[in-house]
């Protein structure tokens, strides 16, 4: 039972990670940013701001996120979309493909739902337990002539 939920589970959440990426992972386009500190006008602390040009328009963007540092012009990868380059992000595992938020989820969404199935199969009725214990699988032959 374990192994088929896990297995599940897994399936599940790669195929949610690959699909609900923004920007779209498969629409997306990759270049390269540099890493400048930046002070922030609303929060008055120095932030990372990965800086990027398409054509001759620059674009910045906070590029922050749970344990994830960034060294002052460190060279990154990112994806944005071509229709809205201010919409971009980091494209590294930590961050872009697995983020803490959905991770912590559906984690506990895991162990909510095994420990659902553990009680609900832990104390079979009577009548059902009897019905496993008495079955006796019939014989079949090997080949059909």
């Amino acid at each position: 039972m374990y192994k088929t939920v896990i297995i599940l589970y897994i399936v599940v959440f790669c195929t949610y990670i690959l699909f609900s990426r923004q920007p779209d992972y498969f629409d997306g386009e990759i270049t390269t940013a540099t890493i400048h500190w930046q002070n922030d006008s609303i929060q008055h602390q120095a932030i990372p701001k990965a800086v990027f040009t398409i054509g001759k328009d620059v674009y910045a963007f906070d590029a922050r996120y749970i344990l994830r540092g960034l060294a002052e012009n460190k060279i990154v990868n990112i994806i944005y979309e071509a229709s809205n380059p201010n919409k971009a992000a980091v494209y590294s595992w930590w961050g872009y493909w697995i983020r803490a938020g959905e991770l912590a989820a559906s984690i506990i969404l895991l162990l909510v739902l095994l420990r659902i199935a553990i009680v609900l199969n832990k104390n079979p009725a009577a009548e059902s337990l009897k019905e496993q214990m008495e079955y006796k699988p019939e014989k079949k032959k090997r080949y059909n002539s």
